[in-house]
């Protein structure tokens, strides 16, 4: 997504903004294997338990785009998948709550695109459904603030 969004300059590189969101799985097991997605997990957030992945994003500070997604198990820490977030020519990275300006794009996944469950099982195909839904969220994105295309 890098490259698309830096050929067409609308990556600045001054600073990202790195977040993740939950997205839930079905925790049932009656299915035709009879078991849960092997790759997905339980965690805790707050008082309410969730089994899922999570999505975790590396955004433009200053445009407010999508340029890096990582797919994981809910329970793998927002630290530990930072450094695939950052392109590394940085002046600043934020954490979700040093920059508030991020929610905007999980209010479109979320919200507008309705994509808080997937019905897919394994980090490949969440890793695509990611790529393709985030990427989705840059052109509505970019068309509402009338960023050249």
């Amino acid at each position: 997504m890098l490259s698309i969004l830096s050929k067409h300059n609308l990556i600045l590189k001054k600073g990202t903004i790195v977040d993740s969101t939950l997205i839930a799985a079905p925790s049932s097991t009656k299915n035709a294997d009879r078991k849960r997605d092997p790759e997905a997990h339980s965690v805790k957030k707050g008082n309410q338990w969730y089994f899922g992945y999570k999505a975790h994003i590396g955004v433009d500070k200053d445009i407010g785009l999508v340029h890096h997604v990582k797919a994981t198990a809910a329970n793998v820490h927002d630290t530990e998948a930072a450094n695939d977030l950052i392109h590394g020519d940085e002046d600043e990275i934020y954490g979700d709550s040093g920059y508030l300006n991020v929610e905007h794009v999980f209010g479109v996944v979320k919200r507008l695109f309705r994509f808080r469950r997937t019905q897919y099982k394994g980090l490949r195909k969440q890793q695509a459904k990611f790529n393709m839904i985030f990427a989705l969220a840059n052109l509505y994105l970019a068309d509402k603030k009338n960023l050249p295309a």
